[in-house]
């Protein structure tokens, strides 16, 4: 069983990463094989509503000059994905809005050629959020939002699932933000194995 983690921040080894490695490391101690995949910094394009792979009923972009069809295969084998992003502006990083919106359309296009169950049907969700002051909310719930339009399962943690801090590392001082984490990597592991063993 495998969880997959795409890290929207720019900053390899910042504050968003350092959530994602800690709520990774709690999956991996629960059994499960993980990966980080670095999607902030990179030149993804946002969907251009080509509409291609409706009309081919494929599961990749037309888009072949970034690496989305890569990460789309590893969304569509892992039992499990995390998305994570700092706040921008009261939201997600461009790269990861355009990651959401292409995804979401790919994966709906089983359903929207009513077959039964989006492509990412029933896997499990998580969404981790980097913040200094405020916008983890917005930027969440445009995570989870994918989540919930493609079918997938969403536990939850013992609070919303950020944590604060402006320099890398001082997320890891929120003692809350970092028991989110572990409470989140704890939960998907429980529902990931009740769906999947």
């Amino acid at each position: 069983m495998h969880v997959v983690a795409f890290n929207g921040s720019p900053r390899k080894n910042g504050n968003t990463a350092r959530l994602v490695r800690h709520c990774l490391d709690t999956l991996e101690s629960e059994g499960l094989s993980t990966e980080m995949v670095q999607v902030g910094g990179t030149n993804i394009r946002g969907c251009c509503s080509c509409l291609s792979c409706r009309k081919k009923a494929v599961e990749l972009c037309a888009i072949t000059s970034d690496p989305f069809n890569e990460w789309i295969e590893k969304m569509k084998n892992a039992e499990g994905i995390i998305l994570a992003s700092p706040v921008y502006m009261f939201g997600t990083t461009p790269e990861m809005k355009a990651l959401i919106d292409r995804a979401s359309f790919i994966a709906r296009g089983r359903v929207r050629r009513g077959e039964q169950g989006s492509m990412f049907y029933r896997k499990v969700g998580g969404a981790i959020s980097a913040v200094r002051r405020a916008g983890a909310i917005q930027a969440l719930q445009t995570m989870i939002s994918m989540f919930a339009v493609t079918q997938m399962v969403v536990p939850m943690s013992n609070y919303w699932t950020f944590g604060m801090g402006e320099a890398p590392g001082e997320v890891e001082k929120d003692a809350e933000g970092w028991r989110s984490m572990e409470e989140l990597g704890r939960n998907m592991a429980w529902v990931i194995k009740k769906l999947y063993s």
